[in-house]
């Protein structure tokens, strides 16, 4: 981790409303008028004016020490520049336009009610329909979800083994699996389609799923109950006799209308096997007729390290639902990632403590996310000359000048770079070189490293809030750039509504030319997807058969979302 003393944090306060109502922005009126003269007044009647005026000004006092101190990031680089949202917002934008439920206790999840004082005003708005959609949602949750009567009742029913169609509550429970930025991806596919299906989500806490994330649903729990009766969840892979494929190759179910499977023999549940390693008859997940006869089953146990997302939209039964969802087709993660990822206290202070102490200042941040797949742990200089071309191509970073002095002036600009790797030897390069060397614009750079813990390390707890923070912090910055397959930096482009100049995967030890590219959407990159047209029941370029699913920028046969226009 950074080194550096960092300050305390300060927390910025909502916005007041326009029009300066409520009983705060009453008593500032009133003690902004002058007072009265007291000198014509009654001794007695001037002792009482005092006493109230001095009861005002206690009150003013304690009202703006009740309030986050919003006045100590004002200034260069503070709440005055456009990187935080607009003051004349007010309060009710904490909600971002309806996207977040109202009710929650604000101290119980910091991040749901400040993350919007660190970020830009976002250019994508919900539409009404997922929002209406999401308060359907969540009544749906509170009604079906733990210690409810229905709930017991799908686990009696689940326990039995037999599955039938009557049941009022069906679920979709998500298994905790792989990396962080996977876990986010396929846990935002996973809630889509609960919502599609009409299902509730629950979520495998695995080592610390509850550490990193508050309950997105208000007064209910999205984490699976402790004593569930499927306690093998970990076990669950490509090989289990339950998964669907595996059901379907064997014959022991049909998808078709004259298979041999009755809603009396349904089984309570199926294992549905979505990851990278899964197999042809896995891939008719994405059929219709296969969505049809999953309908069926109560229980729907998830496994994936993708983001499935691009692939439901081809699915005819869901075409029309998603249309109206999302008009815009390249914002699903960003609203459903909003929605969904609010970091937990410890987290949040991870985040605002780094951001106050090293970004809030400058007048741009600049985020720079280094992922390499290399055996070997690094530093790659082809990977420095990459970065350091693309960061001058897209006019991010100034070059070092070669002269020994620049003058700066009191209006010099200010950049800070923040940047995220497993190793620290790229920001050290960077930043030696503009310590070393003025830049040709005169313009101050500033490059800082949370943390570079050396290799991934899955699950384990500090080290996924510290991947969680940084992931945030990426998201908070002005522009973006982003190595090629890393879900680490789709989660950030997404939450951060930035569509990021992405490095190409350099190839035998060398700098690409060219070494990055604009990237088509804001939307993740789905690696896994299935290359088959269910209607012909052949093989298809699942990247050419509808206009808003393309193939990505980093991974030519991999799918993302964008807008047609």
């Amino acid at each position: 981790m950074e080194t550096k003393r960092m300050r305390r944090p300060q927390q910025p306060a909502p916005a007041p409303d326009s029009e300066r109502e409520g009983p705060f922005w009453a008593a500032s009126a009133a003690a902004e008028r002058k007072p009265p003269r007291l000198m014509h007044l009654h001794p007695s009647t001037a002792l009482l004016l005092l006493a109230s005026l001095l009861l005002i000004c206690v009150a003013l006092s304690g009202a703006h020490r009740s309030l986050p101190p919003l006045d100590r990031l004002r200034g260069k680089g503070g709440l005055e520049n456009d990187t935080f949202r607009s003051l004349g917002d007010g309060p009710k934008d904490r909600f971002l336009h309806g996207l977040l439920a109202a009710g929650f206790d604000e101290q119980s999840c910091l991040s749901r009610y400040q993350s919007v004082f660190y970020s830009k005003e976002s250019p994508h708005v919900p539409s009404s329909y997922l929002v209406e959609k999401l308060r359907n949602y969540e009544a749906l949750h509170k009604k079906c979800g733990p210690n409810t009567e229905l709930y017991k009742e799908a686990v009696e029913q689940l326990k039995s083994d037999h599955g039938t169609q009557s049941t009022e509550c069906n679920y979709v429970i998500w298994i905790s699996y792989s990396g962080l930025g996977n876990k986010m991806l396929s846990i935002a596919s996973a809630f889509l389609y609960a919502l599609l299906t009409n299902r509730v989500l629950f979520i495998d806490r695995g080592f610390d799923m509850a550490d990193l994330f508050c309950e997105p649903f208000p007064e209910s729990s999205w984490l699976l109950p402790l004593d569930f009766p499927i306690n093998e969840l970990d076990s669950f892979d490509a090989k289990t006799h339950r998964g669907y494929g595996n059901m379907l190759k064997d014959k022991v179910i049909s998808n078709s209308d004259d298979g041999g499977t009755s809603t009396h023999s349904l089984p309570a549940y199926i294992y549905l096997h979505l990851s990278h390693d899964y197999g042809d008859y896995d891939k008719l997940f994405f059929c219709e007729d296969d969505q049809r006869f999953l309908r069926s089953v109560p229980w729907l146990l998830l496994r994936s390290n993708n983001y499935f997302v691009p692939s439901l939209f081809m699915i005819p039964t869901y075409e029309q639902e998603l249309k109206h969802l999302f008009p815009e087709k390249g914002t699903v993660f960003h609203h459903l990632g909003r929605y969904l990822f609010h970091p937990t206290n410890s987290v949040w202070g991870l985040i605002t403590r780094y951001y106050q102490s090293y970004l809030a200042k400058a007048d741009e941040r600049v985020g720079i996310q280094v992922r390499t797949f290399e055996t070997d742990a690094g530093p790659f200089q082809y990977v420095l000359d990459q970065i350091l071309a693309c960061t001058r191509k897209a006019k991010l970073l100034p070059d070092a000048s070669g002269q020994d002095t620049v003058v700066s002036t009191p209006n010099t600009k200010s950049k800070a770079v923040l940047m995220t790797s497993l190793n620290s030897g790229y920001s050290e390069n960077i930043r030696n070189m503009y310590w070393e060397h003025p830049t040709a614009t005169g313009e101050i750079i500033s490059v800082y490293q949370p943390s570079h813990e050396g290799y991934q390390q899955t699950e384990k707890q500090m080290h996924d809030m510290r991947a969680l923070a940084e992931i945030y912090l990426l998201s908070l910055t002005d522009v973006l750039v982003t190595s090629a397959w890393s879900t680490f930096g789709y989660v950030a482009q997404g939450l951060g509504g930035l569509r990021p100049w992405i490095l190409f995967k350099p190839e035998n030890h060398t700098a690409p030319d060219p070494p990055c590219r604009r990237a088509m959407s804001i939307e993740p990159c789905f690696h896994a997807p299935p290359f088959y047209d269910c209607k012909a029941k052949t093989g298809a370029d699942t990247g050419a058969l509808v206009p808003y699913v393309k193939h990505c920028e980093d991974m030519s046969w991999g799918l993302k979302l964008v807008d047609q226009n």
